[in-house]
């Protein structure tokens, strides 16, 4: 173990690791499981038009079956990812499983809106919890290069779910109608995830029993603290995107929770019982603080980017969700190619990969801001420059992930990975916010063509506050003293 990591609180030292044999199968099947909870965040986004139209709501109501689910989501991350340090990826994984089947089906068959909506809050919970255990296991079963591989596959579901959601969610509403469409949008999980439930149950190993019964105590006053943070940020933010503005002043709360989270965490671990979240890890890690901000940055500049675009394509130009989602489809082929790739090179080239995949996104996306907007016939410009923005893209998130995470001890791989993982959903959440309001001001005013410029180069901005962070992450790195990797 490095020197910079963290001690348990108890003085036990983490078990020998010893190599599973089916460990590249275990990943599969939790990277379906992680794929399925990253695709309903953004499958959604072409849906919203049909959605309004059959369940006669309005364009503010309706925005919470994106922006619920993304709530709820945010909310139960870092939790989720505890509960697995405590109780088992597997048990948590089997848990959120049921949860996610069956509120998929129910918003399928909701009759109203507000039962959509109490439905995807409980959808967004479960995701909570199936994705940090992704983290987790990848921590609990690989070392060294195989741990960078796996983080980069991981990058890629990543990358992959988040730009191929709007191609799915096209293609199966233009195969089941425009009218109920939706609503198999949601179905589909259920085959899904019952063929997952049995994959899991079969190869994602219990909890030893090596562990002991010590470390299952859960820290729930730290889970409430961090929870009220975390809700007076994104409530305001999903509120925003709704028209809403009287919610804005929970943000006042933010600091204040936030500070009695901190507060809270490092008495628990004073008094040697497990934490939430270790606060240690980000004093003593600043490759793990550094990797928290540059996730969360990019998620701001990334989402909102590629939700602009769904509505400029159907608004703006007239396509249809599945046209839309089509051509959308060369940014996940570029984050295709390049995640796991970067997986494969992150730990010789470290944060210098990062740094220059963000140089080539920052590049793409202005690109995209100069050449696109106005243009007919517009995949020719549109094609090769969002394939550069998806190349840079896919090599941002695994590089990331593995970075960050690399000197985390396993047995706080969930709750690590979770707050990783929060910190990407509460970017994904200001970042569509502040984009689609900067495109509906600016098209209120201009064209759509100029619209979608002003918010593109609102993402250029975000991008390059991403890409200060890993410049200073990268500075931080060739200042320490060179050592061994903790996981090799």
């Amino acid at each position: 173990m490095s020197e910079h990591a963290v001690a348990p609180p108890d003085g036990e030292e983490e078990p020998a690791y010893e190599p599973h044999p089916h460990r590249w199968r275990i990943l599969g099947v939790s990277l379906v499981v992680g794929f399925m909870a990253l695709l309903d965040v953004s499958i959604v986004n072409v849906a919203i038009p049909s959605m309004r139209t059959g369940l006669d709501t309005s364009a503010g109501t309706v925005q919470w079956v994106v922006s619920g689910y993304a709530l709820a989501f945010g909310l139960t991350l870092v939790a989720g990812g505890r509960l697995g340090d405590a109780y088992g990826r597997r048990r948590m994984m089997l848990i959120g499983l049921v949860c996610f089947v069956a509120s998929s089906i129910a918003v399928g068959f909701a009759p109203n809106i507000e039962t959509v909506i109490a439905a995807r809050l409980l959808q967004g919970a479960s995701a909570g919890v199936l994705t940090p255990q992704n983290s987790g296991l990848i921590q609990q079963l690989f070392r060294g290069r195989e741990r960078a591989r796996a983080f980069g596959v991981f990058g890629f579901t990543v990358s992959v779910s988040s730009a191929t959601g709007p191609v799915l969610g096209g293609l199966i509403i233009a195969l089941a109608g425009a009218d109920d469409g939706w609503r198999w949008l949601f179905w589909v999980n259920a085959p899904i995830g019952l063929v997952a439930m049995v994959a899991v149950a079969r190869l994602v190993p219990r909890r030893p029993a090596s562990s002991g019964p010590a470390g299952t105590r859960i820290d729930v006053p730290g889970a409430l603290l961090l929870g009220a943070a975390v809700l007076c940020l994104l409530y305001p933010v999903v509120s925003v995107e709704g028209g809403a503005r009287l919610p804005l002043a929970l943000l006042a709360g933010v600091p204040l929770f936030a500070w009695g989270f901190v507060r809270w965490e490092r008495r628990t671990a004073r008094r040697g019982r497990a934490p939430l979240l270790d606060i240690a890890l980000l004093r003593r890690l600043p490759g793990y603080l550094n990797g928290l901000v540059v996730g969360a940055l990019y998620f701001t500049g990334f989402t909102g980017l590629l939700l602009v675009f769904s509505i400029y394509l159907q608004d703006g130009l007239g396509h249809t969700p599945l046209e839309a989602g089509l051509l959308i489809i060369p940014f996940a082929l570029g984050s295709a190619i390049s995640a796991p790739i970067a997986g494969r090179y992150v730990s010789d080239a470290g944060r210098r990969l990062t740094v220059g995949a963000l140089v080539a996104m920052i590049g793409g996306v202005l690109l995209l801001a100069l050449l696109v907007p106005g243009r007919d016939p517009l995949w020719p410009w549109l094609v090769p420059t969002l394939l550069l923005t998806g190349l840079g893209g896919g090599a941002v998130v695994s590089p990331n992930i593995t970075l960050t995470l690399t000197e985390v001890p396993p047995r706080m791989g969930g709750a690590a990975g979770g707050a990783l993982q929060t910190g990407q959903r509460i970017g994904a959440s200001i970042g569509a916010a502040v984009l689609v309001t900067v495109y509906q001001v600016t098209v209120d005013s201009s064209s759509d063509g100029t619209a979608l410029r002003a918010a593109l180069l609102t993402a250029v901005v975000l991008l390059s506050a991403a890409l200060l962070m890993a410049i200073r992450a990268l500075r931080d790195e060739r200042a320490q003293p060179s050592q061994p990797s903790p996981s090799a």
